[in-house]
């Protein structure tokens, strides 16, 4: 691991973030920025904002943005919210507002598993 970037108590399920984060995982950080920006979705968003956030973290250690890759992506349940609301005959249903920890973890291209050839 050559940087990380994490954020705590975002508001969004997990499950609406993993499938945005299985897209990335594995992939170059210049070629999953790219796919962030382009794809409609809040999870996509968050993810944009942290892996900007650990490409800043690896600048400052002095690695170049091209030669790193997205070696891990963790989008964890934080904490849920639970609110009430009146349903029908006087009785009261549960509102679950779950929330997220988001955790993405770079690493250096060299270690890059599809760089390297599969002998057949």
């Amino acid at each position: 691991m050559i940087a990380r970037a994490e954020t705590k108590y975002v508001r969004i399920s997990p499950l609406k973030v993993r499938p945005v984060a299985e897209l990335i995982r594995g992939k170059k950080a210049a070629n999953a920025l790219t796919l962030l920006e382009l794809l409609n979705k809040k999870g996509a968003y968050l993810l944009k904002k942290v892996l900007h956030s650990a490409l800043s973290n690896a600048k400052n250690k002095g690695y170049e943005e091209d030669k790193l890759f997205i070696s891990k992506v963790i989008a964890n349940p934080g904490p849920t919210l639970k609110r009430w609301r009146a349903a029908s005959f006087g009785r009261a249903t549960m509102i679950r507002k779950r929330t997220s920890h988001i955790l993405i973890e770079l690493d250096a291209a060299d270690k890059l598993v599809s760089d390297v050839k599969v002998k057949r």
